[in-house]
């Protein structure tokens, strides 16, 4: 007990002595219960925070809804595939309806394409049965004189041929 109690008056004197070491030990203290603090703190963090979401209510209200509560970890762990099934089918959906509409679009294309040919058809009829009516053929006859063909002046006698 005498060497402790000796000891202790030497380092007591020492310090006295130098008081840079007793700045020192101060520092070292004070750096020690900020450590033991901050450990603390981490702990208390960590009891704090969990890996595991909070357990959903039994209540599913409007609240917990537009809030985005039922959204949990958990759920959304259990439903992965049916999420990424519901974007598959969205993509389908979209590309579909896109190419639905460029159908749509070349479908329109073809019928007034198809209508201005019918148009063309009419026309060129028209002017074909036009040009073939007699009056207008006999018009031609005669412009042309070195043709042979006239209109006849007796009428067309019928064949009645026995069977």
């Amino acid at each position: 007990m005498r060497k402790n109690n000796d000891i202790e008056l030497e380092m007591q004197n020492n310090i006295e002595e130098h008081p840079a070491i007793e700045e020192d030990i101060s520092l070292i203290e004070e750096a020690s219960e900020m450590k033991e603090h901050a450990k603390k703190t981490i702990q208390k963090i960590k009891d704090k925070v969990k890996e595991e979401d909070p357990k959903l209510t039994a209540s599913l209200n409007l609240r917990t809804i537009l809030g985005g509560d039922f959204l949990t970890a958990e759920m959304v762990r259990k439903q992965l595939w049916l999420f990424v099934l519901m974007v598959f089918f969205t993509i389908i959906y979209v590309a579909s309806r896109y190419q639905c509409q460029q159908d749509l679009i070349t479908i329109d294309k073809l019928e007034k394409d198809l209508l201005d040919a019918k148009y063309k058809a009419l026309s060129s009829s028209s002017t074909l049965t036009e040009m073939c009516r007699e009056s207008h053929v006999l018009d031609a006859l005669k412009q042309n004189k070195d043709s042979l063909l006239h209109i006849s002046d007796q009428p067309p006698y019928i064949i009645n041929v026995p069977e």
